[in-house]
């Protein structure tokens, strides 16, 4: 069966088909409907990971057909360690949206879950995708649904932040398309992996990179290319937030490690130090915002950035580590980076389903209106407490792993590399648990508070769902480095063959 055919085009063809039933008259079959799809499109992504070769690096599950001959573009899938696992996160993260809006969202039913399906089937086409011109449409099509869903059923600055998203990311996109062009005409085909190697001279590697950066930076995002996010997810429906943090912020740090560093090893080299100080400042920075930030949904946001500076951190400073020669050392930043991106599609899909909890309840996400939730929800305050600890880095949680993997091979890179980045575990847990203090316990602080009802059986399914990963994460990451590990091996040896010998994580 041609898997990632299925999971590119069922929820594709399904939300189209969702949308056309139009009327809200129906909203309980278009509710059943988008669950059953979302779940069959999960079911179809298990194999993925059942099937998965773990002793090999490349690409598996390949699926090839001519597109347009004239120009070498194909339609060809394929996933290899790096792309395998953020496909399975996002048929995960699509099932609870779809539980997630099953009585919040009440108008225009049928235009909500065909979108979010629509959406899921470009993302799961974008980290599948071997040809360059089909990545590069799938990238831009999937943010039309997301323009939607922010700019329909977002808050009352929802225009503002919908247009700011769309236009910080299309026009990151038009450098990255000038990108591909040349190195189409270089590489005579449009098929990524044949782009790998062609030999550009430094000055070209280090303009191709700079053309992917100004793409892949706004997607992380990346400071200072990061403001579009805070407006986006303050005015998002909770499941736009829950899909733009958990999957498509990962889109960027996929990018770099699927373009940026093996078309462009030498140019990757020589701006590391760059990327290096831009992550640093990212962590640090961004979490002393945070602290000050009195709207939940801004502060997750702002910790988002801060998180996914460790992505970029582990990403490039695998060339100061390969100069000083600790190739297993390397291994571990990327393969970290990759585990922080799982951890925090987890923690943060997580995060925002817990204030979006709240807000149903309040219609309030300011940390004021708060306080002493605990005595009335206490379920509801003991997942909210796990996950809050997760976004800490607490040992035992995912969101330890990466950062800890990410930390330790930065002191191979660099002392105070190291030092910087081990900052955010005290910054983590200032803004993080600041917030959770204010808003759980404490006196009953008004009537609203004190009339709260505690989790019902369907947000106690979606977070119980998000619970056992997070916590199987972070006890036994083993699996996942299993998967993860021969695809950043692999990638190693492409950039830097002639550096060190690489060895793998056992």
């Amino acid at each position: 069966m041609p898997l990632l055919s299925v999971l590119l085009w069922l929820p594709v063809l399904g939300g189209a088909f969702l949308l056309m039933t139009g009327s809200d008259r129906r909203a309980g079959y278009v509710r059943w409907g988008a669950l059953a799809i979302s779940l069959a499109t999960f079911l179809f992504s298990l194999p993925l990971w059942t099937g998965f070769d773990t002793g090999r690096g490349g690409m598996q599950f390949v699926e090839e057909l001519p597109w347009i001959t004239a120009f070498d573009i194909r339609y060809s899938l394929g996933v290899d360690g790096i792309a395998m696992p953020l496909i399975l996160l996002t048929t995960f993260c699509t099932v609870l949206v779809v539980i997630a809006g099953w009585e919040v969202i009440d108008r225009r039913v049928a235009s909500y879950m065909g979108a979010f399906l629509i959406l899921e089937g470009l993302m799961n086409g974008v980290f599948a995708a071997r040809d360059a011109f089909l990545f590069y449409v799938l990238w831009e099509a999937q943010l039309i649904p997301m323009f939607l869903i922010i700019g329909i059923w977002g808050g009352p600055r929802r225009i503002y932040a919908t247009i700011k998203f769309f236009l910080y990311t299309f026009l990151g996109s038009v450098f990255m398309l000038v990108a591909l062009l040349y190195l189409q005409q270089k590489a005579g085909s449009f098929q990524i992996e044949q782009m790998y190697g062609i030999g550009l001279p430094l000055d070209v590697q280090k303009i191709i990179f700079l053309a992917f950066l100004v793409a892949f930076a706004v997607k992380i995002p990346m400071w200072p290319v990061h403001t579009w996010l805070p407006d986006a997810h303050v005015e998002a429906p909770t499941g736009g937030s829950v899909i733009l943090a958990a999957i498509m912020l990962k889109m960027g740090g996929y990018g770099f490690l699927r373009f940026s560093l093996p078309i462009t090893p030498e140019g990757s080299h020589a701006l590391s130090e760059f990327m290096i100080v831009l992550s640093l400042v990212a962590v640090v920075y961004i979490g002393f915002v945070a602290l000050v930030q009195k709207d939940m949904k801004k502060l997750i946001a702002y910790s988002s950035i801060a998180h996914m500076g460790f992505v970029t951190l582990g990403t490039f400073a695998v060339f100061r580590i390969m100069d000083n020669g600790f190739g297993a050392g390397a291994t571990m930043a990327v393969s970290g980076a990759m585990v922080q991106m799982i951890s925090h599609g987890l923690v943060s899909a997580a995060l925002f389903l817990c204030v979006g909890v709240l807000y149903d309840r309040m219609h309030s996400r300011e940390i004021a209106d708060y306080g002493g939730v605990v005595n009335t929800m206490p379920v509801f305050a003991a997942f909210m407490m796990l996950f809050a600890m997760a976004n800490s880095g607490l040992p035992g949680t995912s969101g330890f792993v990466g950062e800890f993997m990410v930390i330790l091979a930065s002191m191979r890179a660099g002392f105070w590399i190291a030092l910087l980045a081990a900052t955010t575990m005290v910054l983590g847990a200032a803004f993080t648990l600041w917030m959770y203090k204010r808003v759980i316990f404490g006196e009953v602080a008004n009537e609203k508070v004190a009339a709260l009802k505690d989790l019902n059986r369907r947000e106690l399914v979606f977070l119980t769902a998000l619970a056992v990963p997070v916590l199987l994460l972070g006890v036994w990451p083993a699996p996942l480095l299993e998967v993860i590990n021969p695809a950043v091996d692999l990638l190693l040896q492409q950039i830097a063959p002639h550096k060190t010998a690489l060895v793998m994580l056992p």
